[in-house]
């Protein structure tokens, strides 16, 4: 059993849906005082009540990760009402869907600050913080598209997420020397409220595509989050896991039926 994170404080932007909120119920299940982080207050309030409803302690913040004063001022935040910050969970991401013929220089550029400067803002805003705690952590979502494999429509996407591994592999060496770890998780196809608007039918032939034959949870992404976050993952760092039921294994469709 991992060690229990009671009373750590933990971050998780992103928070009020999706696998943000899986990652966030997760923490408050094993004993993290989690700040629910969402550019929408009532969305971020009602997750944190919710997580309450179920015996955790959580809060809701809003915040605009593509913002410095915004990320510096959730890091006060957090310090201030949970005593610090332990945990950092840079979860927040968007992914709106467009061809590159299609793709405007606008929404390039708001994927970016979004999913990779976001990224990097939380972090420089956290770190004063982060370099207090006896058991500094980060977590990255980043994803398999991108540093893995590649969907049309999603080159924006898919360029942020592999730039989070870029950003990660040499920030890993400059946290270090301050004994905070950081890692990311690389979630395959999972079962949000974002995927189901895809359709039936890609929910479907996703899975078919599975080894497992069936999506992803939020809580499987959670529960990696947690295991990177734990005491027993402090020698790990700068390092990815990958959570896709095997999806990015097989070489064809056929494979799986040879199987």
């Amino acid at each position: 059993m991992l060690t229990p994170i009671t009373g750590r404080s933990v971050i998780v932007t992103g928070a009020s849906k999706g696998i943000g909120k899986g990652i966030a119920k997760i923490f408050c299940q094993n004993g993290g005082k989690v700040l629910v982080v969402s550019r929408n207050l009532t969305e971020a309030e009602a997750c944190a009540a919710e997580l309450r409803r179920n015996g955790g302690t959580a809060r809701g913040y809003a915040a605009d990760v593509t913002s410095i004063r915004d990320m510096q001022m959730l890091a006060d935040t957090a310090a201030s009402a949970h005593g610090g910050i332990d945990i950092l969970c840079a979860n927040a991401g968007i992914f709106p869907q467009a061809k590159i013929e299609d793709l405007s220089a606008e929404d390039w550029d708001h994927v970016m600050a979004t999913n990779l400067k976001g990224t990097f803002l939380a972090i420089k805003a956290c770190l004063p913080h982060l370099k207090k705690s006896d058991q500094g952590r980060v977590v990255l979502t980043s994803s398999i598209t991108g540093p893995i494999t590649g969907f049309p429509g999603w080159s924006h996407y898919g360029a942020t997420k592999a730039g989070q591994l870029g950003f990660m592999r040499t920030a890993c060496i400059e946290l270090a020397k301050y004994g905070i770890t950081i890692n990311a998780i690389l979630p395959g196809n999972i079962l949000t409220g974002g995927l189901m608007a895809l359709g039936p039918e890609y929910e479907r032939s996703t899975a078919a595509s599975i080894p497992l034959k069936k999506l992803g949870t939020v809580e499987d992404i959670g529960f990696a989050a947690l295991f990177l976050a734990s005491k027993e993952a402090a020698y790990i760092t700068g390092q990815t896991i990958v959570v896709d039921g095997g999806q990015t294994l097989p070489e064809s469709v056929d494979a799986l039926a040879q199987a």
